[in-house]
């Protein structure tokens, strides 16, 4: 089961929301929060808010803790961007571009780990006194 959040035209830079990234994908949604509310950059403030309405998204739609909950895809993607020009030197214009970006969240369920099948326990570790 997949809880899917898509958080789109945020007026920051992909560029700067990429840098944190790596960072967070590695850790549980829930404790990724906890790291961005004591992070001083606005992307953590972004990355807060869209990580906190995906988990309740999920605990909503999926109906389990959010403890339980695990990445599956979280990725950055560009957005449009607002073209704009300053006055320069000699009636000349400098382009600039207001960048924005798209956030794609999508969390799973942890799957327990599974014991093979056929396999009750392990061999036990005797010694054996070999006689010669």
């Amino acid at each position: 089961m997949e809880a899917t959040a898509y958080f789109k035209n945020l007026h920051i830079s992909p560029k700067k929301l990429r840098f944190i990234l790596p960072e967070i994908k590695k850790m549980p949604p829930s404790e990724s929060l906890t790291r961005l509310f004591y992070s001083p950059k606005k992307g953590a403030r972004v990355f807060y808010k869209a990580i906190k309405s995906a988990i309740d998204n999920a605990k909503y739609a999926l109906k389990v803790s959010d403890d339980l909950l695990e990445f599956k895809l979280f990725t950055v993607e560009q957005g449009n961007a607002l073209k704009r020009f300053r006055p320069g030197g000699r009636g000349t214009a400098k382009p600039y571009k207001k960048k924005y970006s798209h956030i794609k969240i999508v969390l799973t369920v942890k799957q327990a780990k599974k014991s093979m099948p056929g396999v009750t326990s392990l061999p036990s570790t005797k010694k054996v006194s070999v006689k010669k």
